[in-house]
């Protein structure tokens, strides 16, 4: 590993480290995640400026709070680095559930874009989704197709939402929809965003089968608009992380689960 990407690597990790404290307690002050991060408050400020950017943390007057909440959600590019091991084996157990040639409906979570990734050197595929960071990854691939779906443009999630996304998937079937949730309580999917919970139930609608990519943080994470049931979905791809608590609720439930090896 290079020294730049080593670097990198190491601030992201510490980055993570600060915002799991905060989002675990609520709100803290800079000199506590100096002293519990081992960096110095200089330090500490400049990660804290990066994670608001995000919108993950708010900083007023010396306390830290977190934003990333059961009513606030994260950027795209942030949820796209987190998680990274977890979400790459889940998206290789995905993947492996699809067949080739299939119609994929893909919505704004970033679980999905790293199941895409593993399908993009295979066969060919009819992709149909909300997400910029989707129709990037599919940049000068030419032999999948791909249908953006209009609506209202949202920068945090890097996604169209609203009324016009789910009109237009009034008139979508697709054989598969990939998606995942912010927060899991008692089998129901949550979203903290009315918007974001209205697409993906009408994309779940649109298609023949449903995989939902769950890391094991989400089953800990409560958020406000139901979307749907893990009884009404197909597969439910989970990490190694997920306690074995969890895993026998679901099963107890009928729920059809696969763990993803680490």
């Amino acid at each position: 590993m290079k020294t730049g990407d080593h670097k990198h690597v190491e601030q992201q990790a510490r980055r993570n480290q600060i915002a799991s404290i905060v989002l675990s307690e609520g709100e803290t002050s800079v000199e506590e995640l100096s002293e519990k991060s081992g960096v110095s408050v200089m330090t500490v400020y400049r990660d804290v400026a990066v994670l608001e950017n995000a919108g993950v943390l708010a900083r007023d007057r010396g306390k830290v709070f977190a934003t990333a909440s059961g009513l606030h959600e994260a950027s795209a590019r942030y949820r796209l680095m987190q998680e990274e091991p977890q979400k790459k084996a889940m998206a290789q157990c995905a993947a492996q559930l699809i067949v080739p040639g299939s119609s994929l409906l893909i919505d704004d979570s970033t679980s999905a874009v790293w199941a895409l990734r593993e399908l993009l050197d295979g066969p060919a595929l009819s992709v149909v989704t909300n997400s910029m960071l989707v129709a990037g990854e599919m940049a000068g691939k030419t032999k999948h197709s791909l249908m953006l779906l209009g609506g209202e443009y949202q920068a945090w999630a890097e996604a169209t939402m609203g009324p016009v996304t789910c009109d237009t998937l009034l008139g979508i079937h697709a054989d598969v929809c990939i998606l995942s949730a912010s927060g899991v309580k008692n089998l129901t999917l949550y979203h903290p965003y009315a918007d974001v919970a209205a697409v993906k139930r009408q994309m779940m609608q649109a298609a023949s089968r449903t995989i939902v990519m769950l890391d094991h943080t989400k089953f800990a994470r409560r958020a406000l608009h139901a979307f749907g049931s893990l009884a009404d979905v197909d597969t439910v791809v989970v990490d190694s992380l997920t306690p074995q608590e969890t895993l026998d609720r679901l099963e107890d439930a009928g729920v059809h689960v696969l763990v993803a090896p680490c």
